[in-house]
């Protein structure tokens, strides 16, 4: 319903048409079970539930155009006392960014990669910067889009079935939504690690390496929700004091150690490295199991997505949110003038034949030049924040 209401407004500004779209959903029922997003108020609760659960809730345009000014509103509006969001269908609170429909609109030169990245990193900030309390409930796949989503968010809360991941460096990306800000402020070199090599972090892990703030058992997810809701004047502290009165009744691997304890100390020396060059050596000479491992995997990444994702976070680690989302702008713009994107997406999503032939095919073929060039200011089609 959305997507048509924009194509019917081409001349608009895209703020313009984001007004244009929520007077005409606002004349549509948002509790539809066929809309990508329902937005509802509950009391002193707005609720976002992200409602694609067949394609595990992947983002959208038109879902941006819808939960952008709902949050704007919500702040605004003296009765709204607190935001939460959450994905419908078991599976997922959301699995990223459509990136297949975004790299269709590349091959064919469509406007659609520059104001995608833009709304979602406009959107990334609002979370990030909301006056009201925002609450992410991340049961299930929670990776990319999904990340920008909730990270930024006061509080996140995992369950057994969370699944994090930045796996944007096999795709010929890199880990965007705000990931130059969130991840090197994560403890030691994990963000780094997780970033280069796209690891997986299940359950109660999410919440131990600080992505999340709490972990409650999934089951449990919709009593929380009716006991925030239910508080008559929601605070800061008084949402902290329900969700950490569910955290400490959740028994689930409480006393499993997370699971990258034992390999902290290699992966706070070998990825303080100043280049994937000599990450890269550290882990040949290391020669550990777990230092194969890894360099099994990050042979398999885009060179080029490794060295632009490994200067987003060293350069990420001192800048605000707002600056780091200006530089992941241009990097989603050079990424979309590229060849490594479109090649990740076809041999990972499209063929799935898990064979990218990526160019430059080597680390010391990707120079330094390039790499700058990248991370250049784009003028006037900069971000503004």
């Amino acid at each position: 319903m959305a997507a048509r209401v924009v194509r019917r407004l081409p001349r608009l500004k895209p703020f313009n048409r984001l007004q244009v779209i929520l007077q005409h959903l606002k004349m549509s029922k948002h509790t539809d079970s066929t809309a990508e997003v329902l937005l509802e108020k509950r009391g002193g609760a707005g609720i976002i539930t992200l409602n694609r659960p067949k394609a595990l809730n992947t983002l959208t345009i038109s879902m941006i155009r819808q939960i952008y000014p709902q949050i704007k509103t919500w702040e605004q509006d003296p009765e709204t006392f607190l935001i939460i969001i959450k994905g419908t269908g078991g599976k997922a609170f959301c699995a990223g960014g459509d990136i297949k429909v975004i790299s269709d609109a590349g091959k064919v030169g469509d406007r659609l990669i520059q104001y995608f990245f833009r709304e979602e990193y406009t959107l990334n900030n609002a979370i990030g910067t909301c006056k009201k309390p925002y609450v992410a409930l991340i049961d299930g796949i929670t990776m990319g889009g999904g990340v920008g989503l909730s990270v930024h968010g006061h509080f996140r809360v995992a369950t057994e079935k969370t699944l994090f991941a930045m796996p944007e460096t096999a795709i010929g990306l890199f880990p965007d939504v705000g990931g130059g800000y969130f991840l090197p402020r994560l403890s030691g070199k994990i963000g780094y690690y997780l970033a280069l090599t796209g690891f997986r972090l299940k359950g109660r892990d999410v919440q131990k390496a600080g992505i999340a703030t709490h972990f409650v058992e999934s089951e449990k997810l919709s009593a929380l929700e009716e006991d925030l809701i239910a508080l008559k004047f929601p605070s800061i502290e008084s949402i902290a004091e329900v969700l950490n009165s569910y955290h400490e009744k959740s028994k689930i691997d409480q006393e499993k150690a997370f699971v990258l304890d034992e390999h902290m100390e290699k992966i706070n020396s070998i990825f303080s490295a100043n280049s994937m060059e000599e990450i890269v050596k550290k882990l040949k000479q290391d020669g550990s199991a777990f230092a194969m491992k890894q360099l099994e995997t990050i042979n398999k990444m885009s060179p080029t997505s490794l060295k632009m994702t490994l200067r987003q976070l060293r350069e990420g680690a001192s800048m605000s949110l707002q600056d780091v989302l200006t530089m992941e702008y241009r990097l989603s713009q050079a990424c979309m003038r590229g060849h490594d994107f479109y090649e990740g997406v076809r041999a990972v999503l499209t063929d799935k034949d898990q064979f990218p032939r990526w160019k430059p095919a080597a680390l010391e073929e990707v120079s330094d030049e390039f790499v700058d060039d990248c991370f250049k200011p784009l003028g006037n089609n900069d971000l503004k924040l």
